[in-house]
């Protein structure tokens, strides 16, 4: 068994971690109680192993991640092994109304309790972040989160090293190939994008926030808001214009396209844009412990 020092993450743990939190001020968001995510055969959550209930201490060589995907719609998480299968969850919440730090922290802790043991985290964001600290969170409606160091502070809560980085990067760290130029875009409460040059990821650019068409930006152009107002169809023309353009500005050799929204695309795809599952936002984050991301993501 491990030494104390390296004990892993258990559900008491989240429970004091709450009771912490209650204590600090403040009225976060009550926590819903969290819904299994169906797997790709619609059977809900995975049983986690009886070892890993019990606490058994991982391979130095097979850690387990948590990962987790903070979207403006949803707050998702589940424990990966090092081959990116889930051994627990993935589950999910809504993202609170009110998406401040701290009730956004408090959703995260609510589904990470149930999951049982991990060895370090992982966490996709959507906004700018560097070096652990959030920058922007267009999508989330609050300016609380600007300059606030999320990594730091969800590694003082669980007791394990974080990684932090933007969600279209996590999601691409899932999906590509290591080859050619490959271009990462999520479809969801707003627009993503990510670039990677064989497998190198390229400097963040918050391309939702550029303008897509007149005065409005791919959030505004492509996000869930106008999904709603204008129906698919519509919409559909929209990702198509889209696609044109990103062709234009990134000559990309692949591009794809996951977020939760990517399943309402009705386009004939050219055999270089390929959609992808939206798990993707979870399953790269094993990927985001990679050796080579060390200098992006600390």
């Amino acid at each position: 068994m491990p030494s104390e020092s390296r004990r892993r993450a258990q559900p008491e743990d989240a429970v004091a971690i709450k009771k912490d939190a209650a204590k600090s001020g403040g009225s976060p968001d009550p926590v819903p109680t969290p819904t299994p995510e169906s797997g790709p055969d619609g059977a809900g959550e995975l049983p986690p192993p009886t070892s890993i209930v019990a606490g058994v201490a991982a391979k130095p060589d097979d850690p387990l991640t948590l990962a987790i995907d903070v979207g403006g719609t949803h707050l998702k998480a589940g424990v990966l092994s090092t081959a990116g299968v889930f051994v627990a969850g993935p589950s999910r919440i809504n993202t609170p109304d009110q998406a401040t730090p701290e009730a956004v922290i408090a959703g995260l802790i609510g589904i990470i309790d149930p999951l049982g043991a991990f060895d370090r985290v992982s966490m996709g964001f959507p906004g700018v972040v560097r070096h652990g600290r959030v920058y922007t969170a267009p999508n989330l409606g609050t300016q609380a989160w600007h300059g606030f160091p999320l990594a730091q502070e969800l590694a003082r809560r669980l007791g394990r090293p974080v990684r932090l980085l933007n969600d279209a990067s996590v999601q691409g760290l899932g999906v590509i190939t290591n080859t050619g130029l490959e271009c990462v875009i999520t479809l969801g409460t707003g627009f993503g994008f990510a670039l990677f040059d064989e497998g190198r990821l390229a400097p963040h650019i918050e391309l939702g926030q550029h303008i897509a068409r007149g005065k409005r930006t791919y959030d505004e152009y492509l996000g869930n808001a106008v999904l709603e107002r204008i129906g698919r169809k519509k919409w559909n023309r929209h990702v198509e214009r889209a696609i044109a353009a990103l062709e234009t500005l990134v000559t990309f050799d692949t591009l794809y396209i996951g977020g939760g929204n990517a399943k309402h695309i009705d386009l004939d795809l050219p055999k270089s844009v390929q959609i992808v599952s939206n798990q993707a936002g979870i399953t790269g984050g094993v990927r985001l412990w990679d050796k080579k991301l060390e200098e992006i993501a600390p």
